[in-house]
């Protein structure tokens, strides 16, 4: 069986980081933002360390991963090399993993359920620091996908911050795969603002410059830096 996956080629990823880049500054510029307010996250769910060091050698510091148990094979040896890495989880966090998933990540952005968020405040306090955490919308309601619907989205949050003591600084969503993003995205983004939080995850490689204009605060980009997986 063949593989669609591009040959392994530095130069390429280093140029295609910085056009991002670019496109990322110019976009929030184009609509009245200061660039520096959105970050971008380089997600390098299945890219070995050899893919991410032409980044890294670039300067960028924020990546993102799906998968607890995959990070942990990849990220402390690269931390080793780079400091000041902020590891972003944007894949499902299963309770059994979140003493690992808090020890690794400097932001969780998948925060969706009450269980989750006992156990998180209960490795959070036995720790004694806490990562960043956002809560996933699941704004498109779609039954196979993770999230909160958007209207439990403030009953949650209220749960999130009475009962567990947690910090929840912002929203995060994946739309619909078929769909037009930009609804999505300024749903999210009227969320955020009803609920008076700060972050706002949205935006992948096709769609991030839309997620911009919408008021991305973070934008989750991956094959657009580093290829087909």
């Amino acid at each position: 069986m063949t593989s669609d996956k591009q040959p392994f080629d530095p130069q390429a990823i280093e140029e295609r980081y910085l056009s991002i880049k670019e496109r990322v500054w110019q976009a929030a510029e184009a609509h009245g933002r200061d660039p520096a307010q959105v970050k971008l996250v380089a997600v390098t769910k299945t890219f070995s360390d050899r893919e991410i060091l032409p980044v890294l050698k670039q300067g960028h510091r924020y990546f993102g991963e799906n998968r607890v148990q995959e990070a942990m094979h990849k990220w402390p040896a690269l931390r080793e090399q780079f400091p000041a890495i902020e590891l972003h989880l944007i894949g499902p966090l299963q309770t059994n993993k979140v003493r690992e998933a808090v020890a690794l990540f400097g932001c969780i952005e998948t925060l969706d359920r009450p269980k989750l968020a006992a156990a998180l405040a209960a490795e959070i306090q036995r720790k004694g620091n806490a990562p960043k955490l956002l809560m996933q919308v699941n704004t498109g309601l779609e039954p196979q996908k993770a999230g909160v619907a958007p209207a439990d989205a403030a009953q949650f949050l209220e749960q999130c911050q009475r009962e567990y003591g947690l910090t929840v600084s912002g929203l995060m969503c994946i739309p619909p795969f078929d769909a037009d993003p930009l609804p999505h995205f300024e749903m999210l983004a009227a969320l955020r603002a009803k609920l008076g939080l700060a972050d706002l995850s949205m935006g992948m490689s096709a769609d991030f410059e839309t997620a911009i204009a919408a008021g991305a605060t973070l934008v989750r980009v991956g094959s657009a830096i580093f290829g087909h997986r």
